[in-house]
């Protein structure tokens, strides 16, 4: 997911108070603050950069998928997992004209999906930020389950901050630490992102983790 300024924030909370299904929801009635309507810069950054793992990967809480077709390429085969119906249909008509071997949008809890196979790659962009902090150990667990033994999961680490409530709700590194740490990932950059966007600037923060190897 890809937040927009704050400023959009206080119709979204309010949005997402008085519905059941609130994310479905927020698609269906165009309520996506997240959605930057284009690739996540530093995503790009990174692809340019071909400093990826190849493979298999996966972005959840994918919206409308931009950041799915970016990564995507002959050598890396991408699944975008949203649990809105809408916005997988709305990926899916979106990039319909794009090759499709590389990539698939698929309609899934993250927490109940289970894949065929692990993945070397797992991009977080604010969907960590987007799930209930009591959520954040289920999320961990999920993350050491579907990442494959050498597997990167690259964290883009937004809003940096110490507000109350949400979404989205407050992150911080050792927020992410507490989740991570019980299965051996580890942090292995961390630094401030100078691509966000600039209204996220200074509260955004690139983090990437692999399992951490014991060396006798």
């Amino acid at each position: 997911m890809q937040w927009k300024p704050f400023g959009s924030f206080n119709g979204l909370l309010h949005f997402l108070n008085l519905k059941t299904d609130s994310w479905e929801e927020c698609w269906v009635n165009d309520v996506t603050p997240w959605d930057l309507g284009k690739v996540t810069p530093v995503v790009a950054d990174l692809v340019k950069r071909n400093d990826l793992p190849v493979g298999c990967a996966l972005v959840p809480g994918c919206g409308s998928g931009y950041d799915v077709v970016a990564l995507a390429s002959h050598e890396r085969h991408v699944i975008g997992l949203d649990i809105s119906s809408t916005a997988v249909g709305q990926a899916q008509k979106l990039w319909h004209e794009r090759e499709s071997s590389a990539f698939e949008f698929l309609c899934a809890d993250f927490f109940e999906y289970k894949p065929r196979d692990p993945f070397d790659l797992i991009l977080d962009y604010t969907f960590f930020c987007a799930l209930e902090p009591s959520l954040r150990s289920l999320w961990g667990v999920k993350v050491n389950e579907l990442l494959a033994s050498e597997g990167e999961l690259i964290t883009i680490m937004f809003p940096m901050d110490t507000f109350e409530g949400g979404p989205p709700y407050a992150v911080s590194l050792h927020a992410y630490e507490k989740a991570l740490h019980p299965h051996g990932l580890r942090c292995t950059y961390f630094q401030e992102n100078a691509l966000a966007v600039e209204k996220r600037k200074g509260r955004e923060y690139l983090g990437r983790w692999k399992r951490c190897v014991n060396k006798l």
